[in-house]
């Protein structure tokens, strides 16, 4: 019996739903029940039991999963909450199932974003310590110096966060503007990078998100391509999917 129990998170997720981090927060805030009982983190779903979030009931995983790329226009909330943020995501894009997107882009970024249903593939490509690519054109308040450069490259140590940026690549494009490419994603990174040197970002676009390249209009999206999804499996292939996944793989103690 044991061996058909699953996870809470992971059931939610591989049904389509959310990612298991953002199921984690459903959990947390009493949304979820499992039988009409409000469970605990960590709780397991058996065979029969009827999962809910917010009384909609939540079935089994998808046969035929959707990948969008979407290019975010600025003042657009990268959240599935449609109840608190008027201008979420989830609304602006209409889209004819449940979808949610992969990771982040601040409200005054813009750019592109991957929306799926497919809750196992999101934390692949969200861990940091899988070093997956994100690429960036930013404009600064104030000519771009050399010295600006190999700081945002070397990486730069943020109080808020109390942690230091991953080493980097960046190129100056030309007086104000310059590209960084990234591989993981604090919260407000580049702004809070370009506030510590005294800059001031003016706007942020993300262009690129590993082999995902930005090709639609402000606010339009499409759907991955066979060959742009094929390639992007091969580039997670080997990636581990959650903070779990890798405690089996280091050890007990937390980056």
């Amino acid at each position: 019996m044991s061996d058909n129990l699953k996870r809470l998170n992971k059931y939610l997720s591989e049904a389509g739903y959310c990612s298991r981090r953002e199921a984690d927060r459903l959990i947390d805030a009493g949304r979820v029940t499992i039988n009409n009982a409000i469970p605990e983190l960590g709780s397991k779903v058996a065979e029969g039991d009827i999962v809910k979030v917010d009384d909609e009931v939540v079935g089994e995983r998808k046969k035929e999963f959707t990948y969008l790329a979407f290019n975010k226009p600025v003042g657009i909330v990268c959240t599935t909450d449609t109840r608190v943020e008027k201008d979420n995501i989830i609304d602006f894009i209409n889209y004819q199932k449940r979808i949610f997107p992969i990771g982040r882009l601040d409200k005054p970024s813009e750019g592109l974003i991957l929306l799926t249903d497919d809750g196992d593939i999101v934390n692949k490509i969200l861990r940091a310590s899988n070093n997956h690519e994100k690429e960036y054109i930013v404009t600064v308040d104030k000519p771009i110096s050399q010295t600006f450069i190999e700081r945002m490259a070397g990486g730069i140590y943020i109080e808020e966060l109390g942690q230091r940026t991953k080493k980097c690549k960046v190129k100056r494009i030309d007086k104000f503007t310059f590209s960084i490419i990234l591989t993981q994603g604090l919260n407000r990174q580049i702004r809070r990078m370009c506030d510590y040197l005294n800059y001031n970002v003016q706007t942020l676009k993300r262009i690129r998100i590993m082999n995902v390249k930005l090709d639609v209009p402000i606010g339009k999206y499409r759907e991955l391509t066979q060959e742009e999804f094929k390639e992007l499996s091969d580039l997670i292939s080997e990636s581990t999917k959650t903070f779990q996944d890798n405690r089996k793989n280091s050890g007990r103690k937390r980056r």
